[in-house]
């Protein structure tokens, strides 16, 4: 297949099942992308030719363009079509995700080990692979055998699936690994723990790398800078101010400090505990940013709400979140400065607000 990424305006790249980035496909260009084995054809010219480890492949992008007329031209000359369509390329069909119907969330129960062996089924196996399927192998679980588990091992990785979960859960929602902290006076952790310097050994870390694709998908060195370029960096907040987990049905704000490090753009995103997927709320609002018009304060902070109910004034900094539903927040930061990367610009917890409290008056008390 043929992957045509944009000259501007585009960050991201394609990846493979283990979700690494294949080499290469993040820059501007014409890719042709083979499947495991695959011969080149013959008489290949202007593209850069690129080998998949893996046959299930997914191309992962951010529209970084603050224009939002610039944003879409790049999104237009975004493609993707088989290789033997070259000649008369198809119209890409860009769906709207605020209307469509869609789940990245993986299934559970037996669900889940049902789709697991039909990826292991699937797939090659590379050498970094044999111990994994030598774990799952006394589960039933083996390539070129049919999974057919009895009563008994069916209840029993029925169970192993949730419990499985809630230690995946509890991996990323309270990171316990040296260094996660972004400053020691708040809870935003570093999301991705990945060395911008080494970005291989990230691939050899268990619980620092399954903390991170519980709940995202794809990483790469762009993703966790270590000093300022064109990259974005991602601080996750998973408690408030008092340290209890970020409840729906509680009304928060938090005040992002003036000037923040970035040359590009800043922005907050909720995302629902359970699906890992943008919070679902009837005003279809996940996120505020700076390209956004919202209202500023006299020194140049801004205020984010977050809660079931807008504040009066502040409706164009809310985000609506839902009872009953835990939720967690990004903090991405688009082509960070040194005052990111030197930590001395603070970012502030989320802190509880009482519902039906004036703005106004509380900022005045503050």
């Amino acid at each position: 297949m043929v992957l045509e990424m944009p000259p501007r305006g585009v960050q991201g790249a394609m990846n493979d099942s283990w979700q690494n980035a294949i080499p290469g496909t993040d820059a501007p260009g014409r890719y042709l992308m083979l499947a495991p084995g695959e011969k080149v054809p013959d008489n290949v010219v202007g593209y850069v030719v690129c080998h998949s480890p893996t046959v299930n492949i997914f191309l992962g992008v951010r529209l970084i363009d603050a224009d939002p007329e610039s944003a879409k031209q790049a999104l237009a000359q975004l493609k993707m079509y088989p290789y033997t369509q070259r000649d008369n390329p198809p119209e890409m069909e860009i769906l709207d995700a605020g209307t469509t119907s869609w789940s990245g969330v993986p299934p559970r129960g037996m669900e889940y080990w049902q789709r697991l062996d039909d990826v292991i089924q699937r797939e090659p196996i590379e050498p970094r692979d044999i111990f994994f399927h030598a774990m799952l192998r006394p589960l039933g679980l083996e390539k070129g055998k049919p999974f057919k588990p009895d009563p008994r091992q069916t209840k029993t990785l029925d169970d192993a699936a949730l419990v499985g979960e809630a230690m995946a859960k509890a991996n990323s929602a309270d990171r316990r690994f040296a260094g996660v902290k972004y400053r020691s006076d708040a809870h935003w952790d570093f999301a991705l723990q990945l060395d911008a310097d080494d970005p291989d050994a990230f691939w050899n870390l268990l619980d620092e790398r399954a903390s991170w694709f519980y709940e995202a998908v794809g990483a790469g060195a762009a993703m966790a800078p270590k000093r300022p370029g064109p990259s974005s960096a991602y601080l996750g907040a998973y408690k408030d101010k008092g340290g209890k987990w970020l409840d729906g049905g509680t009304s928060y704000r938090l005040r992002v400090p003036p000037h923040p490090p970035v040359k590009l753009f800043w922005s907050v995103t909720v995302y629902d505990v359970d699906t890992r997927a943008l919070i679902l709320n009837e005003q279809k609002i996940a996120d505020r940013s700076s390209r956004m018009d919202l209202r500023k304060n006299q020194d140049g902070s801004v205020d984010i709400y977050c809660g079931p109910k807008a504040p009066a004034g502040f409706e164009k900094n809310w985000i609506p979140t839902v009872p009953d539903k835990n939720w967690f927040a990004y903090f991405r930061f688009y082509q960070p400065t040194e005052g990111y990367f030197d930590r001395s610009w603070p970012l502030p917890d989320f802190e509880q607000i009482e519902t039906d409290a004036d703005p106004e008056t509380f900022l005045a008390a503050r």
